[in-house]
């Protein structure tokens, strides 16, 4: 849950009465701790005409998108990807041009596969590390590598969707493009937010960092969507932002050892095959095995989606297929349950699949 210190803040602005709008953009208090987070945890110096404040993460992404792309524009997105990159590239009259990163290559894109994708209508690369579904992280390696083609195509731009920054295992680094190659700066966006690190995922609270004219024209598209964000939930994000963080090492570690048991228990699954995710709260476990197997009443296993529908109706267990992912056959798990109940649903998936005729191992 929201920490209770965040809670009071946010209840000690009621009280005060800062319930009315704010700027367009978000109060200067919260962009002053916008700019003292990258500070501390990036190394990073923004500018307040380079911040916005947004109603969560989602709304930077569109922001974005609905103010730079003409139709027919590409935006190159490596898969498996968050969902909702793909539908707003779509509805901002773009074309989403998935890049497959198989398991084998750790869901990561390569510079290779990169260059290939590239075309004169594209517009954007966007990167999510620690990446939602897959766990994806990348290294300063691999981001010097990628832009390194980049720097031969200097009309792209860069969004990179930081959200998951502070759940990182293995003792990892995370590290931002920017902070790699301060060169890219002048064409990245930095999307990030309180969701995920802080427990803070109603409050919606998101934000974007990147050039002015970028913010400023970002900002057109959210005064006439939604105005400012939440004055309530931005008093609460100051609190989150600058005070203690003890919290987001604490919440790592224990993710960390649910990962380590959730991947052990579906490696254990005859059909099913989990890298571990060096980031993030998700497991993607590939369910190549599984198809062209059989359920016990006869019907047959023909993708990622039917296997996740036969989990919730003979399990009911709950995961998401790889499909609206954009790469198969693959399901996605939350380890964000308690361990008892992580367990439990583990062991129904294990149960589920001995019930498949049909299994194939070592795929």
């Amino acid at each position: 849950d929201t920490p209770e210190r965040i809670k009071e803040a946010a209840t000690e602005a009621m009280r005060r009465g800062a319930t009315k709008y704010t700027l367009l953009d978000g109060l200067p208090e919260l962009k002053e701790a916008i700019r003292t987070k990258f500070r501390r945890d990036n190394g990073l110096e923004y500018s307040p005409a380079e911040i916005i404040a947004s109603a969560g993460a989602k709304q930077v992404f569109y922001n974005a998108m609905v103010a730079s792309l003409d139709p027919g524009d590409e935006v190159i997105i490596p898969a498996p990807f968050w969902t909702t990159f793909r539908d707003i590239v779509g509805i901002a009259e773009g074309v989403t041009v998935s890049v497959p990163c198989p398991a084998d290559r750790d869901f990561l894109l390569g510079p290779a596969q990169l260059e290939a994708a590239i075309t004169g209508r594209t517009r954007w690369l966007v990167l999510n590390s620690p990446s939602n579904p897959a766990g994806a992280m990348y290294s300063r390696a691999h981001y010097e590598a990628l832009f390194e083609v980049l720097r031969r195509h200097p009309d792209i731009w860069v969004l990179t969707d930081d959200i998951y920054e502070h759940i990182v295992y293995d003792g990892a680094t995370f590290v931002t493009p920017v902070g790699v190659d301060p060169e890219l700066r002048a064409r990245t966006l930095i999307v990030n937010g309180v969701s995920k690190a802080y427990a803070m995922t109603g409050w919606r609270i998101g934000y974007g960092c990147g050039p002015k004219a970028l913010i400023r024209s970002m900002l057109k598209v959210q005064s006439q969507a939604t105005s400012c964000p939440c004055s309530i939930s931005q008093w609460a994000t100051i609190e989150a932002l600058l005070g203690p963080q003890d919290i987001l090492r604490e919440r790592c570690a224990i993710f960390q050892q649910r990962r380590d048991r959730v991947v052990e228990l579906l490696n254990r699954i005859d059909g099913i095959d989990c890298v571990t995710p060096r980031g993030a709260f998700y497991a993607y476990a590939g369910c190549e095995g599984l198809i062209g197997s059989r359920t016990f009443d006869g019907q047959v296993i023909e993708t990622d989606t039917d296997f996740a529908a036969y989990l919730l109706r003979a399990a009911n267990v709950a995961v998401v297929p790889g499909t609206p992912f954009g790469l198969s056959p693959f399901f996605r798990l939350s380890f964000t349950a308690s361990p008892d109940v992580l367990e439990q649903a583990c062991g129904r998936i294990a149960d589920a699949c001995a019930g498949l005729r049909g299994i194939r191992t070592g795929t």
